[in-house]
């Protein structure tokens, strides 16, 4: 089913199984960029990586031969640290990730803290360290908030899955019996703030993802126009075991480009 509005005036697209692919960009991505930038469309790149800095993966996206300016991208940390400067302005949070996350934190205006902080905060790190799990385990007992950046279990690397932040996060839960406020996809939220960045509606902002059970499923909450491609997670044949529908089903991104006029 195709559902007809006027030519998208934005455009938000997932980056990992959309643009790139273990580190190569995926045949019509640059195409789709270049386009966006010909036809002087607002739009956004996002991930649910909590540990690159924006700069950190425009570097790595250009490494890839995409050219992506490091204003062009929003990550699961940067919607969280936009979340949190909404509910307590200049507040405080213990943290564990990487750069990613506790620069967003700290450019928000946060104090990051491991006394008495307001907010618990767990984002994505290469390496869980058990001591600062329980230091947020024994915060979170004394009242601090618990905020994650996203429910992925599992990331990937070249040996296999590795623990993600939502494994981590059940673990924490477990031990405290307080669930995370996730802030990443599938939350719509992470859409909403995306779209208040460059100023967009979502009568008129195209979302494209990988994912029917992340990308799309926020995309339709958050009243998008959705467009699935198959080069990542999500196959064809997965997409009828789903409740819900994209907009658009296409076999790449090098499908889309002609849908930016």
């Amino acid at each position: 089913m195709t559902i007809e509005r006027g030519p998208a005036e934005c455009w938000l697209t997932d980056m990992d199984g959309v643009l790139v692919h273990e580190g190569q960009a995926l045949p019509g991505a640059a195409e789709f960029l270049a386009r966006l930038v010909d036809q002087d469309r607002r739009f956004l790149v996002l991930t649910n990586n909590s540990i690159f800095t924006p700069r950190d993966l425009s570097a790595r996206l250009s490494r890839s031969g995409l050219q992506v300016p490091e204003t062009s991208i929003w990550t699961s940390a940067l919607a969280t640290a936009d979340f949190l400067s909404t509910q307590l302005p200049g507040g405080s949070a213990y943290v564990i990730g990487e750069a990613g996350l506790t620069t967003a934190l700290y450019e928000a205006g946060y104090t990051l803290t491991d006394t008495d902080p307001d907010f618990v905060v767990l984002g994505e790190t290469r390496t869980y360290s058990f001591e600062a799990i329980t230091r947020a385990i024994r915060l979170i007992g004394t009242g601090a908030r618990f905020i994650a950046t996203n429910p992925d279990v599992t990331g990937p690397s070249p040996e296999g899955p590795l623990p993600a932040t939502g494994s981590v996060a059940a673990m924490i839960t477990e031990a405290t019996g307080a669930k995370p406020y996730f802030v990443g996809k599938p939350n719509p939220m992470m859409f909403r703030s995306a779209m208040n960045r460059i100023d967009a509606h979502s009568e008129s902002t195209v979302m494209i993802g990988d994912r029917m059970d992340t990308d799309v499923v926020a995309g339709i909450e958050a009243g998008l126009e959705t467009i699935l491609v198959l080069t990542g997670s999500t196959t064809a044949a997965d997409v009828g075991r789903f409740p819900f529908r994209p907009s658009r089903v296409l076999d790449s991104i090098a499908d889309v480009v002609d849908l930016v006029v």
